[in-house]
């Protein structure tokens, strides 16, 4: 049996066990808040929201008592979270995350993708900040909108702000996680949304590669006003000196883009300045029968040709199908509060379970047979189910998790492709939970 779960967990564990020798930074009012002892500890509030799934709340607090018939009430249960500020559960997330150096990269590169996904949460026609009504007669829903930063090949989550979904800005965003970030050697991986000569400039000043995938030269984008080749595929180099200033664009229009007033850059603004020098390739590549990408990146060309580009692209929807694990195996779907500290409190809390999975399942390696038709890889569905259950164990003998984990697994399959079905989503009511 292998001790690296134990490790993690052990690792997990004891930053929640540090806090608690400092709690009162993390309480709602220090002089009262966990100063007696109770039932449920403050380790014991941190480590239940850790656990947490899609059960209802009774049945969460009865798992994680392993059926005592002592187990506290949901009331109790509730009084004692309130007492916790949700910047707890992002200070464990934060720590628990940056604790691990030797990763994966790319070619030498950390590969992180940027993007976002809506959070449906309780049905509320008093908050206008999180309230939506598509039509005055319709019932309307409520959203919160959850911004990250995902470590593709380490399949961890290092960054995450929330914002409520009738203020939120996926750019604002974007750049708060870029400047605060300390790693070095980064190539950042974008989609369409987050096309912005602003966000590549952050990136750019951070000394990080990107990779954005920009609208077309029709489109009123990036591209627009360049002049490109006639060819379907292609790969051009631009250096443009980007300004506010129209009478430099009309005297020279190939050297010099004009960024509009209503535009935001930062560093016209920060440097004083109304120049700024903006190199970048321009990539165009088919990505099946008829379907054509283009991308704007700093990478360099002998290393990274057009086949190369494109097979990085396709890397980036590891965030596309972790918000799915995210959501629908770790549980953010079904939050167990109404108020809005608790709801954060939970998000990152599962955000911290997700990395916790995923480093254990990432260390878990399966032997390939040569006679087999495909290569496997680990059911990551079905390992968050065992790892969330292993930190949760309380007993002496715990169970052998890597080898747990290695009798499930799946065929890769290269090159499947299917249309992506839109469905809507509701917020999964507090009395209709799985027992």
């Amino acid at each position: 049996m292998s001790n690296y779960p134990c490790f993690i967990k052990s690792k997990l564990t004891s930053i929640i066990n540090g806090m608690s020798l400092n709690k009162d930074q993390y309480v709602r009012n220090p002089k009262s808040d966990f100063t007696r002892k109770r039932k449920i500890s403050f380790e014991t509030v941190l480590n239940l929201l850790i656990s947490m799934g899609g059960s209802n709340l009774n049945s969460e607090l009865l798992n994680y008592y392993s059926f005592n018939t002592n187990t506290p009430t949901s009331s109790a249960f509730v009084q004692q979270r309130n007492k916790v500020l949700p910047k707890a559960l992002e200070h464990i997330f934060n720590v628990f995350t940056q604790s691990f150096n030797n990763l994966k990269t790319y070619d030498g590169y950390r590969l992180l993708a940027f993007d976002g996904s809506d959070l449906h949460i309780h049905h509320n026609p008093k908050n206008p900040l999180t309230y939506c009504q598509t039509k005055v007669t319709s019932r309307g829903y409520n959203l919160l909108h959850l911004n990250t930063m995902y470590d593709l090949k380490n399949k961890m989550y290092l960054d995450a702000i929330i914002q409520p979904i009738g203020i939120y800005d996926e750019h604002k965003a974007l750049i708060s996680m870029i400047d605060r970030s300390q790693i070095k050697r980064v190539l950042c991986i974008v989609d369409r949304g987050l096309e912005s000569y602003n966000n590549i400039a952050h990136m750019d000043r951070k000394g990080w590669k990107y990779l954005a995938r920009v609208k077309g030269p029709t489109s009123n984008g990036i591209l627009k006003g360049l002049k490109l080749p006639s060819s379907d595929e292609f790969d051009v180099e631009f250096n443009l000196i980007l300004t506010r200033k129209l009478s430099k664009v009309r005297a020279n229009s190939k050297l010099y883009k004009y960024i509009h007033h209503t535009s935001s850059f930062s560093y016209f603004d920060e440097d004083k300045c109304h120049f700024y020098p903006f190199s970048f390739r321009v990539v165009r590549v088919q990505i099946e029968k008829d379907v054509y990408h283009s991308f704007i990146t700093n990478l360099p060309t002998d290393e990274f040709p057009k086949s190369k580009i494109k097979m990085l692209y396709h890397m980036r929807w590891g965030i596309e199908t972790s918000f799915r694990e995210l959501k629908y195996s770790i549980g953010l779907t079904a939050f167990h509060a109404k108020k809005m500290d608790s709801i954060f409190q939970e998000i990152f809390a599962r955000l911290t379970m997700y990395n916790f999975c995923a480093i254990i399942t990432l260390h878990t390696i399966i032997k390939q047979k040569l006679s087999n038709k495909h290569y496997y890889q680990i059911n990551f569905t079905q390992a968050i189910y065992i790892c969330k259950r292993f930190f949760s164990w309380k007993d002496e003998n715990p169970p052998d998790v890597e080898t747990l984990i290695k009798r499930y697994v799946q065929p890769i399959r290269l090159d499947r492709k299917f249309s992506r079905n839109v469905k809507k989503k509701s917020f999964i009511s507090f009395i209709y939970r799985i027992a």
